[in-house]
């Protein structure tokens, strides 16, 4: 699902672009979405490339492409469902794949987007597409997998790019690595720990500070429990 403003302005640039031939202007955009600068435009343009939905194309003025809508608005648009990208997931250079792994089965958990391991990113829960993970790697409940964005939290050893294994949980020790939803508008992931009703979330990396709330703005999504790279 997409945040309230991520749909706003896709349904915005989608209604221009049937109008008109061409997508709005960034200060038009930031008219229609009532906000105070166009790098709010920028952050949401940025979600909804990341996410799939729209594509930036270079050396062309108001270049931008809607590559599919969401169930919410493509009734309307009669746009068409997501393409499902073909990925490769496991050991490259040896050619093996999880599919080959021999640990015992492989279970397909939907990939729900891209997290931040930095600054904090929009929350989404749209499957971009599905990816094998070795059974041995889940245990009881519901599981999904994000892809990493950043390097925040680097010394734990989640480099960007990697794909972590997330249980589905609102529940969460001290120094657990988790996926925390704060102001119920933006997701990253970091070591959660409990600090006198309130909440820390420390990166793994000096470069980055540690970011504390109030108990009652974050909400926990679920556990890190594995981590899968590609080389």
């Amino acid at each position: 699902m997409l945040t309230k403003k991520q749909l706003d302005l896709l349904d915005f640039i989608d209604r221009r672009m049937q109008r008109d031939g061409v997508p709005p202007s960034f200060d038009e955009m930031k008219e229609a979405l009532d906000l105070r600068s166009k790098s709010g435009i920028h952050r949401l343009i940025t979600a909804l490339e990341e996410r799939g939905f729209i594509r930036r194309l270079p050396h062309r003025a108001r270049a931008l492409e809607i590559v599919r809508m969401p169930d919410a608005l493509a009734e309307r648009s009669g746009r068409r469902g997501p393409f499902v990208p073909r990925v490769v997931t496991g050991d490259r250079a040896e050619g093996r794949s999880l599919s080959q792994s021999g640990d015992g089965g492989v279970a397909e958990l939907p990939l729900m987007g891209r997290i931040a391991a930095g600054v904090p990113i929009a929350a989404i829960s749209e499957v971009m597409r599905h990816v094998p993970v070795p059974r041995s790697m889940l245990s009881g409940g519901e599981h999904f997998a994000l892809e990493v964005r950043g390097d925040s939290m680097r010394d734990a050893g989640i480099l960007d790019g990697d794909v972590v294994v997330i249980r589905e949980t609102a529940v969460a020790d001290s120094g657990d690595i988790v996926v925390a939803l704060v102001d119920e508008e933006e997701a990253t992931l970091k070591r959660l720990r409990r600090q006198n009703g309130s909440i820390a979330l420390e990166a793994a990396n000096p470069a980055y500070e540690t970011r504390i709330y109030s108990d009652d703005r974050v909400r926990v999504q679920g556990r890190l429990v594995g981590l899968i790279r590609t080389y």
